[in-house]
């Protein structure tokens, strides 16, 4: 099935706007938890949000970055953020909630990266590549900004890149098989599975500790 460029651009859009109101909230709710004042919080919500946008948008060429150009993306961003700022303080388990809108956007990020990819005409290496990278960008900025290590680089109990990657190369595998819009809810569906599982400990990646090897 050909991909209609019409198509595309309203799928990136929607999966766009939101993926950005996930990860802003996860950024807000991340800034409320160690008490960042409004400010704070707006703008690690935001820059979480825009992170992963940038990176595909970088990546595949569109310059400058599509929220620069379309303000909405920066509206939908704040609105997030701001939901964080006056929600957050009620729920009870920031981690779960965290995480949940943290998987969400990670998911939908993916997808539009490789989906990116693909109109581009990358290959499968690329598609995955591009996918990953802004799937795990705005997590990795807000987590440096909190002053905390990105999930990426330890958690094997929680797969995050992986994930991304996995959903990215999904949608590179059903293009052509299945609709537009079936592959890409595959593809984050695949992402949300894989770190559902993850938490619950079925899925891993292995880790190599010093003294494996014996003395």
């Amino acid at each position: 099935m050909a991909w209609d460029l019409p198509d595309v651009t309203l799928n990136l859009r929607v999966l766009d706007l939101i993926g950005i109101f996930a990860f802003s909230l996860s950024g807000a709710l991340l800034a409320v938890r160690k008490r960042f004042d409004l400010l704070g919080v707006v703008v690690l919500g935001c820059v979480t949000a825009v992170g992963g946008g940038s990176i595909r948008d970088t990546l595949t060429g569109t310059v400058p970055p599509v929220y620069l150009r379309d303000e909405t993306y920066l509206w939908v961003a704040i609105l997030g953020a701001m939901s964080g700022f006056l929600f957050g303080p009620r729920l009870e388990r920031f981690d779960r909630t965290l995480s949940v809108f943290d998987t969400l956007g990670l998911a939908l990020f993916a997808v539009s990266g490789a989906l990116g990819g693909i109109t581009l005409g990358f290959g499968p290496l690329g598609v995955v590549f591009v996918g990953a990278l802004s799937g795990v960008g705005g997590g990795v900025i807000r987590d440096v900004l909190a002053g905390e290590v990105p999930q990426v680089l330890y958690r094997r109990d929680q797969l995050y890149a992986t994930a991304a990657a996995c959903g990215a190369l999904t949608v590179y595998l059903l293009h052509g098989q299945v609709s537009d819009l079936l592959g890409q809810l595959l593809g984050a569906l695949v992402v949300i599975g894989l770190r559902w599982l993850s938490r619950r400990g079925r899925v891993r990646l292995p880790v190599r500790r010093l003294g494996d090897e014996g003395s």
